[in-house]
């Protein structure tokens, strides 16, 4: 299970001085065509055609950034040891901020992984290299690693996804035995009090995140799912709203409605269809508002979700084709 955009990072190990993002990479005249800058006008080629002979992560960064400069040197050295199964596309979100605008990334860095011309999943933040190398072997097959605080958060998850949130509660509670303050830890319990309906304890959770870790990547998937669990309440009569869209296909609001409906009921194919059935209707409905609610739906289900890999899938044809 990947640490997910697309999920959270486990903390942060110490890093060796970072080359220059814009720099070529140790022996490049080898790795030229693993490791390149991409930009807008070359992503199709290095990034969409690329993938669809070997995996290519993508690293979204920006000069200012201080964890990407942690992460660039992570990711091309695992790159590199990976021998050409996967190769490594960096792109300055200054110089080029469309393909990232599209793809939905709010903070950085942020690492997709495409496969056959898709993403097909991803991580945001630093993660020690140990994660980097964890994630590229699942990527091409090969075996993954992982240290116990990274395989009880792991468990925990799996055990959220399946409903068990009894057993999820009890690995969490280990974990933050170990490390109080553990962002991921304090998430998944939030996410526990959510899933029992009770948003005001999730919030008093995620209150005693540090002030210095509030804005950690681990916490956007449980803030979007606070987020969506206040709008859900007072959305109004999915029967009416049908009548509505029957009536009018073109009512792009009630379409809109009925896709919250069908996510807070589970329905996550549903809701995913809707809002692309907006997205391939009118892009420009309520400032591309369909397209920005399918990504928030992504954070909530994870990366390794089935309906987020086919609904991103779907999105990206939309975007790309």
């Amino acid at each position: 299970m990947s640490n997910g955009l697309f999920g959270s990072a486990f903390g942060a190990s110490a890093a060796p001085a970072p080359r220059s993002q814009g720099s070529a990479p140790a022996d490049s005249g080898a790795l030229g065509d693993v490791i390149k800058d991409v930009t807008t006008a070359s992503f199709s080629q290095d990034v969409v055609v690329a993938s669809r002979t070997q995996p290519v992560l993508v690293d979204f960064w920006a000069p200012w950034c201080g964890p990407c400069k942690q992460l660039t040197p992570i990711l091309e050295r695992a790159v590199a040891a990976a021998g050409g199964r996967v190769k490594l596309a960096k792109m300055n979100i200054d110089e080029h901020p469309s393909i990232a605008g599209q793809l939905g990334v709010r903070s950085i860095p942020a690492v997709f992984a495409f496969v056959n011309g898709q993403p097909v999943d991803g991580f945001m933040g630093a993660l020690p290299e140990s994660e980097v190398t964890a994630f590229i072997e699942r990527l091409t097959g090969g075996a993954a690693g992982g240290d116990p605080i990274a395989a009880a958060m792991e468990d925990a998850q799996a055990l959220l996804t399946e409903g068990n949130l009894q057993e999820a509660a009890q690995l969490l509670a280990a974990v933050l035995q170990e490390d109080p303050a553990h962002v991921g830890a304090l998430a998944g319990m939030a996410e526990c009090y959510l899933a029992l309906g009770d948003g005001e304890r999730a919030e008093a959770i995620l209150e005693r995140v540090p002030a210095e870790k509030q804005s950690d990547p681990a916490l956007a998937a449980i803030r979007t799912k606070l987020k969506l669990h206040t709008e859900i309440a007072g959305i109004g009569d999915p029967a009416a709203l049908q009548r509505r869209l029957e009536a009018d296909p073109a009512d792009h609001q009630a379409r809109f409605d009925l896709a919250l409906i069908a996510q807070a009921t589970g329905k996550r194919d549903e809701a995913a269809g809707q809002l692309l059935e907006i997205v391939k209707r009118d892009r420009t409905w309520n400032e591309d508002g369909a397209r920005r609610k399918l990504l928030e739906f992504f954070d909530v289900w994870g990366p390794t979700e089935p309906a987020t890999k086919d609904a991103r899938r779907r999105l990206s044809t939309l975007l790309f084709s």
